[in-house]
């Protein structure tokens, strides 16, 4: 592509958030984003979850067998062989589930283990095997504070799952709950807030300039919440977060396209 003399490459983008699951559903799913993303940040919350850098190894090994075996027996994927060669590209990139119980010893491994990036935060019930999560946030600072030090990222599912906490607020109410007073603790501690969903959420980022990122999904950039309840209940836009306000999606896609 040419534009005003100048040549535009554009390369296979990085997912930086997939569910690829495991066994048969993972077989079925991880073309797709091979084929179609360079890396990818592959989630922990399998039924066990990936709890230690051994079963991360052991989930990435079975990722790129499922890969390994398309190209060796020379699958045509999509009409196309010449996308075996994509498939050979591609690289997973793994993380750990926290729990309130993981060890200093593992954490340590964790930062000497080139393969994973990051240990991924779920409260309890919030979301797709999530019963395996932290109870209370506060449990986890001694385990913070070990992770500060030694440089490892915290991946968050944010959203304060309290009963008595409105859905649609579980978003804003872990900000002002949960990750202000953790970042004020712990400064260093580099943190991704995954799947933000709110405006309030976009602006809390926009406004902190220190060890905060973020990853918006492309079903929060398309549709609001009246896709999901107008006119009847649509199932298959649910979504943890839930679909917020048409105010929200247009904070969240001027975020996205703002070069940010």
């Amino acid at each position: 592509m040419k534009l005003a003399d100048e040549e535009i490459t554009i390369i296979r983008p990085d997912d930086w958030h997939v569910h690829l699951r495991d066994e048969s559903i993972m077989s079925a799913v991880i073309v797709d984003t091979a084929l179609n993303f360079r890396r990818a940040v592959v989630m922990p919350n399998l039924s066990p979850p990936i709890l230690t850098v051994e079963d991360a190894l052991s989930y990435k090994a079975r990722l790129l067998d499922a890969i390994n075996f398309l190209v060796k027996n020379n699958k045509e994927i999509a009409g196309q062989t010449n996308n075996l060669d994509t498939l050979k590209d591609f690289q997973p990139l793994m993380t750990i589930y926290l729990t309130e119980k993981i060890s200093f010893q593992e954490l340590q491994r964790v930062a000497e283990t080139q393969d994973i990036i990051a240990l991924k935060y779920y409260p309890s019930g919030a979301t797709t095997n999530s019963q395996f999560g932290v109870k209370d946030l506060k449990n986890c600072y001694k385990i913070f504070e070990f992770m500060s030090r030694l440089n490892i990222t915290l991946c968050i599912h944010g959203e304060d799952v309290n009963p008595n906490v409105d859905v649609f607020d579980r978003e804003k109410k872990f900000i002002d709950n949960h990750l202000i007073p953790l970042r004020k603790e712990f400064p260093e501690l580099k943190i991704v807030f995954e799947h933000v969903s709110t405006q309030e959420a976009v602006e809390y980022i926009l406004e902190s300039k220190n060890n905060l990122a973020s990853t918006i999904t492309p079903q929060h950039l398309i549709f609001n919440r009246n896709d999901l309840l107008a006119r009847g209940i649509r199932p298959h836009r649910y979504c943890a977060p839930i679909l917020k306000t048409e105010k929200d999606r247009l904070a969240l896609v001027k975020a996205a396209t703002s070069g940010d």
